[in-house]
């Protein structure tokens, strides 16, 4: 019979006494980023993060973020116009032409004028990487590296590392201009705020309570929206099954919209060889050939941002084609280009845009990037915030030591017309985008800290909006203040048609040119093939809308 095996010795654990752990801390040596602000690293027990964001609210309660007084000597104006004096000075008009359409053209135009004036509003000094210009249409769709079709926040010019409330209130202040632009009451428009801030609050707790690398690999999928959809009641009865045709046709569209589109869209043949097509002024090419040299070290510099794996793959690649681009409302006169590439064939294209990168709006009011280009500051806080990013993503450093940021032009790209939207709707996208901003910020913050500041009752959600109401009624004063301005001619207009490119392209545009003299040739489309077909333009991709209506 064999006898039973005698349990293993068990040794006394060791436990490291007070010293030791110092020295494991000293070891790691992570020091806080940003001076006093609170931020998620150094490493704190997580009860005495919590602490920091209850102590927080009795130096700054929740309530104080419900008022807004425009500071004295206030130009919003001026501010526009010294942020205007490095653009394309021929494109500034068609700038101003976008953001006189409406009070939210106007809002998306001005992140600096709310830059200027969040720095005087109350804040709890608790830090995340910050996207600088939060509001409703700088959320969006977009294919993951794995080909699935992501929701996130999609426009990252302006992230610095800031106050986490500077975003939720740009993005609750755009949520009651849009609705005020569709006719929704102020019941309606203060509702959705909030059902904007309520979700963020809401999310921001799960994320606390969850794994730091869970929280790191979240994403939110077109499954998720559907299931947030089904768990609202969104799609319930007869109409929530129109809301889930016109949710699934919002995905299907941004599916089809990918890098294939574009090449078909924007590209055909001139004399033979496949080019960017002509489309003034959102679309032209630039002529200086003395510049080409400049090319190979811009590109040899993107290059040299991407791990060595996605440089030797995009080496595979020729280079075919660029031309400029005029992009948005905001971005309308900085320096944007779309590149084309070629792979195995001219059937295997890979398009790339090229956009310029200036020093974000926030700086002024907060420390100056830690990065020692603007561009790089781009892709890092892209990097950090996005659940996913572009693997193209990178930077250079341009002719003129003008800094630019490159990706995708399009991958599985979508977006929602705000315009479209009635109230549920409405509703409804502003929930995701504060989950996605709470995403974004649990990611980079320390979500532990903001949860307990949040609390779990509507206190801040309800100050958030009274917020966002004042806001919407400065913003309207603002932009009748703009069109006044133009009516006196201080501000100037052009009509797209009215643009000269042939002055735009001079000076400074014409440092980065195309090797394709476009001068005096006949554009012609054409297939994949190459076969020529019928001259025409390029659908422009600014005249692209987002969803059916809800």
């Amino acid at each position: 019979m064999t006898e039973p095996r005698k349990p293993a010795r068990r040794t006394r654990a060791t436990v490291p006494d007070e010293k030791t752990a110092e020295a494991y801390d000293a070891a790691w040596g992570v020091e806080a980023p940003i001076g006093d602000a609170w931020t998620a690293r150094p490493w704190v027990h997580t009860n005495d993060r919590g602490e920091a964001g209850k102590t927080a609210r009795k130096r700054v309660p929740r309530v104080s973020h419900a008022a807004f007084e425009p500071a004295p000597g206030r130009d919003p104006i001026a501010i526009l116009a010294a942020q205007e004096e490095d653009r394309l000075q021929e494109l500034v008009p068609l700038r101003h032409e976008r953001m006189a359409e409406s009070p939210f053209a106007y809002y998306r135009g001005t992140p600096a004028v709310m830059a200027f004036d969040l720095a005087s509003t109350p804040r709890s000094d608790i830090f995340v990487q910050a996207s600088g210009d939060a509001h409703l249409s700088n959320f969006g769709l977009f294919a993951s590296p794995e080909r699935t079709l992501v929701f996130d926040t999609n426009d990252f010019d302006e992230t610095l590392p800031g106050p986490w409330e500077w975003d939720i209130k740009r993005l609750a202040a755009s949520v009651v201009i849009a609705c005020r632009a569709n006719g929704f009451d102020a019941a309606a428009a203060r509702a959705a705020a909030m059902a904007g801030v309520r979700s963020y609050r809401q999310w921001m707790a799960r994320y606390a309570g969850m794994r730091l690398l869970d929280v790191w690999y979240a994403s939110i999928t077109d499954a998720d929206i559907r299931d947030a959809a089904e768990a609202t009641g969104f799609l319930q009865g007869r109409v929530g099954a129109n809301r889930r045709q016109n949710l699934d046709a919002i995905f299907n569209k941004a599916r089809r919209r990918d890098g294939m589109r574009a090449f078909e869209s924007l590209t055909g043949v001139v004399d033979g060889r496949r080019v960017l097509l002509e489309d003034p002024p959102v679309l032209t090419h630039v002529a200086d050939e003395r510049a080409l040299a400049s090319l190979q070290t811009v590109f040899a510099d993107y290059r040299a941002t991407m791990p060595e794996n996605r440089r030797d793959f995009l080496e595979r690649y020729r280079f075919v084609d660029f031309a400029l681009k005029v992009v948005g409302v905001g971005s309308v006169g900085t320096r944007c280009y779309v590149i084309v590439l070629e792979g195995r064939d001219e059937n295997d294209p890979l398009i790339l845009q090229a956009k310029e990168a200036t020093a974000s709006v926030m700086e002024p009011h907060l420390q100056a990037s830690v990065h020692p280009s603007h561009a790089q500051r781009v892709v890092v806080g892209q990097q950090l915030m996005q659940g996913t990013s572009d693997i193209f993503l990178g930077w250079t450093r341009g002719p003129g030591g003008r800094d630019f940021y490159l990706r995708q032009l399009w991958d599985m790209k979508g977006s929602v017309d705000t315009a479209i939207l009635q109230p549920i709707g409405m509703n409804f996208y502003a929930g995701i985008c504060g989950w996605a901003l709470a995403r974004a910020h649990a990611r980079t913050g320390d979500a532990a800290a903001i949860a307990a500041y949040l609390g779990t009752g509507d206190t801040f959600d309800g100050a958030i909006a009274d917020f966002s109401e004042t806001y919407a009624d400065v913003n309207a004063t603002d932009h009748a203040a703009y069109l006044a301005a133009i009516r006196d001619g201080l501000v100037s207009t052009l009509t797209a048609g009215e643009i000269s490119m042939p002055a735009v392209v001079k000076g400074e545009v014409s440092k980065m040119t195309s090797a394709v003299k476009a001068k005096g040739a006949k554009a012609t489309t054409a297939a994949p093939s190459g076969k020529a077909g019928k001259a025409s333009k390029p659908a422009p991709s600014a005249k692209v809308k987002g969803s059916p209506k809800k």
